[in-house]
């Protein structure tokens, strides 16, 4: 017996959301930070060692899952807590002040801050070939 079109349609459709979720090439990487959230993160420099951009958020607002090379965050303005979520669920919460700098590995989370007001946070991404020279 020969399967009808719809079976075959539903079946290719079964195998490819199956290689994405096992694994196939790019098919779960998380965003860059400015695709994933435009209306978060602005570009101010951008050369083949450094990005640099500006976040801003407000209490309560969700940022989806993106990826950062190695960097570091200048809180520039809103003392409060962060919730990160990583690609695996797990939760974890960072507290930061005005005024402070903090050095991240390479690093893929959605977050939320749950601090009060907004927030303003300078980050620094060190780009890959920007260590070997």
């Amino acid at each position: 017996m020969r399967p009808s079109p719809d079976s075959t349609r539903a079946m290719v459709g079964g195998v490819t959301l199956a290689l994405a979720l096992i694994g196939a090439p790019g098919a779960l990487r998380a965003q860059d930070a400015v695709k994933a959230a435009p209306n978060n993160f602005t570009v101010l420099l951008e050369n083949e060692r450094v990005r640099v951009l500006e976040f801003h958020t407000a209490a309560g607002q969700k940022i989806p899952m993106h990826s950062h090379p190695a960097y570091i965050s200048y809180s520039i303005s809103g003392s409060g807590k962060t919730k990160f979520t990583a690609p695996d669920g797990k939760v974890t919460e960072q507290t930061a002040k005005t005024g402070q700098a903090t050095w991240h590995e390479a690093d893929t989370h959605a977050s939320e801050y749950i601090g009060a007001g907004s927030a303003r946070v300078l980050l620094v991404e060190l780009k890959p070939s920007a260590a070997g020279k």
